[in-house]
Order: structure tokens, then sequence, then C-alpha cells
């Protein structure tokens, strides 16, 4: 059956490859996007959508589909290889999932995460980095911010923060001045949820390394961060043992009006 777009470069991903064979199988059996739609009980546009790359094929989709085009195994095992490999196009989707979630849990050991930093903080941080074009991933923190935090329809956002990152002096005392400030404005909000893990914590699970759950109608989806990059977490049980993890260093942290007298105390000592 003919069809005007191109599809997707199956090099790029497995996700586009699984893009790909689904266009493939489609077309391969004359079947149009609103018969591909009754077989896997979805719409036209989300079957295009699939095809394109901004919609992905669920598991259930996947094992209709293996039995409809008699290819045992091939959907339901590129979705299992698509979830645990590392994508290259992974910030594209992460920040894609991000703008859907209706919650978001993030926890942060080492930095103001990115959805509260103010545009000074974000660019010493940035310019720390040695990011070759410093103003295009500030005014690109600062959309993502604003996709998040502006009106009354974002997302609850739920913030671990370890107590060093409220010590820790990026861009200088004036700037991280102003960035507690901007932080303790965000808790007050009240879709934002902002408690500190205290020093007195000790060592506790996760101290090595940031994370973020992202809610979505249907499924949790998660982002392990790491120097340089990180990756999307898909596969349900990862997910699960993050959303456990967050739990438990939640266990540590003080309540909210602890935490916001904590940043408070903070903040009137940045000198």
């Amino acid at each position: 059956m003919a069809n005007s777009r191109e599809p997707l470069d199956p090099k790029i991903s497995i996700w586009h490859f699984l893009a790909y064979a689904l266009r493939f199988e489609r077309e391969k059996h004359d079947h149009s996007l609103a018969q591909c739609g009754q077989i896997i009980g979805a719409a036209r546009s989300t079957v295009s959508n699939m095809e394109a790359g901004r919609l992905k094929l669920h598991d259930d989709q996947a094992r209709v589909l293996d039995k409809k085009y008699n290819t045992p195994r091939l959907f339901e095992m590129l979705i299992w290889f698509a979830r645990t490999a590392h994508e290259p196009d992974w910030f594209r989707q992460y920040a894609q999932y991000e703008s859907q979630a209706t919650m978001i849990r993030i926890y942060q050991g080492q930095v103001i995460p990115v959805p509260f930093q103010t545009e000074d903080y974000a660019r010493a941080f940035v310019q720390a980095g040695g990011a070759p074009d410093v103003e295009s991933v500030v005014s690109a923190r600062m959309a993502r911010q604003k996709t998040l935090l502006s009106g009354t329809a974002g997302p609850l956002l739920l913030v671990l923060l370890d107590e060093g990152v409220l010590y820790r002096p990026v861009g200088g005392a004036e700037v991280m001045r102003a960035q507690l400030q901007r932080l303790l404005e965000f808790s007050d909000r009240a879709n934002v949820i902002t408690r500190v893990i205290p020093r007195s914590a000790g060592a506790y699970i996760g101290l090595d390394g940031p994370f973020q759950i992202m809610s979505l109608e249907a499924r949790d989806i998660a982002y392990i961060g790491a120097f340089r990059g990180g990756r999307l977490v898909e596969v349900p049980s990862e997910v699960r043992q993050l959303n456990m993890d967050f739990e438990r260093i939640g266990a540590k942290a003080l309540h909210e009006d602890a935490s916001r007298a904590l940043i408070r105390k903070v903040m009137e000592e940045c000198t």
C-alpha cells in the first residue's frame, strides 16, 4: 500500500528499527494504518505515530502483531532489546516523557535539579562542564523549566535533595543565594514537594548517582544520570526498584517544613 512518508532510518536506534519493521510488515500484508490499528486495538493516528517514532509499541500489542503477521516473537524481542539498550537519541525521548508526565520524582545528591535552576546557576554549572555552546544549553534548560513549572497544569514534582547540594557554591555566594531563594519559592507551590536529606543521615542508597522517575498515563519510566550522559530505564522491574530506592531515600529526609527551614538557613548564610 502506497505511503508518501519516508520510513525512519533503522540504523539510528533499535526503537527506530522497530518502527521501520512495523511499517514494513504492515505494508507487506497490504494493511492500511486503520487496519493495523484494528489489529492492535489502537487508532489510525496511533499507528502513524508509532511508525514515526513518536509513540512506542506496547508488549501486548507486540504479541498480537507477532501472531497476526507470523513473526514469532520478533516485535516482542525488539521491544525488549530497545528497552535494555543504550538509546543514542535518548535525550529527545527523555524530554518528551518529561513533558507528558503527571508526576515526576527527582533525587539529586550533587546539584540543584535542572527544573529548579536559576539561569545564573545553570550557566555557571554548564560553563564548569566545558560545554561548547553554553548559552544554547542554558536556554534549553530554561525552556524545560517553563514547560514543567509554568501555569497550574504542571506535573506533581516530588524532590529529594542531599543537604550538600545546598552548600556547594556554584557560581559564587550571590548566585547561590538567588538559587536557594528560587528553590524556596518553588517549594511553596502546590505541585512541588521538596525535602532535604540531612548530613546526619550519613551514607544511604543512591548517594552516588541522581535519578528521576516519570509517571505517564500507563506506566513509569526512569532516567539515571551519569557523567557526560545518562540512560532511560523502561524495563518494569528496574523502574520498580528505583521507585523503592526513592522511598528508602525519602525515609531519611526531613519533612517539608524542616526542609524549607534548612534551605532558608543556608541561604541566609550565603555571603
